[in-house]
């Protein structure tokens, strides 16, 4: 768990410093949209490349249409919650862009974990998870505490 949880941690620091840069590049174009867009179309370009150097085996006309259609639409999350990044940081800064924006993801998550949607594994909420993210409610306030 430690070497899933390092690279956990390097995952969550990646996305703090591309936010800053890509909200950046969005002041810099005058278009904070433009900016998801751009970092969106580099993002497919190094996606596609990697799929075609590290796949062997792709799925099956029969595989692709017996996803759920809701699961093709993760996308519209993703340009969802990155536009609202770039254009949120130049404005909050980053750290409380984040700070608020992690906590958002840990209570999705945490309710996500709860009920297993998606078919994920289930840890239900207890005490001890729950007062968790209560600290973590308190931690956001102290992070932004003027």
């Amino acid at each position: 768990m430690l070497g899933l949880g390092s690279l956990a941690l390097a995952a969550g620091a990646a996305i703090a410093i591309q936010a800053s840069m890509n909200a950046q590049l969005g002041v810099q174009l005058r278009n904070s949209l433009l900016g998801t867009a751009v970092a969106f179309a580099v993002s497919c370009l190094v996606a596609v490349a990697a799929v075609l150097a590290s796949t062997r085996d792709y799925p099956s006309l029969a595989s692709l249409r017996a996803v759920p259609p809701y699961l093709w639409c993760g996308g519209l999350l993703s340009t969802f919650g990155v536009g609202l990044f770039y254009f949120l940081i130049p404005r909050m800064g980053v750290g409380p862009m984040m700070s608020f924006a992690l906590t958002g993801q840990i209570l999705v998550a945490v309710a996500a974990s709860h009920y297993g949607w998606f078919d994920l594994p289930v840890r239900t909420l207890n005490a001890t998870r729950a007062v968790g993210v209560a600290s973590l409610g308190l931690g956001i306030l102290l992070i932004n505490w003027k």
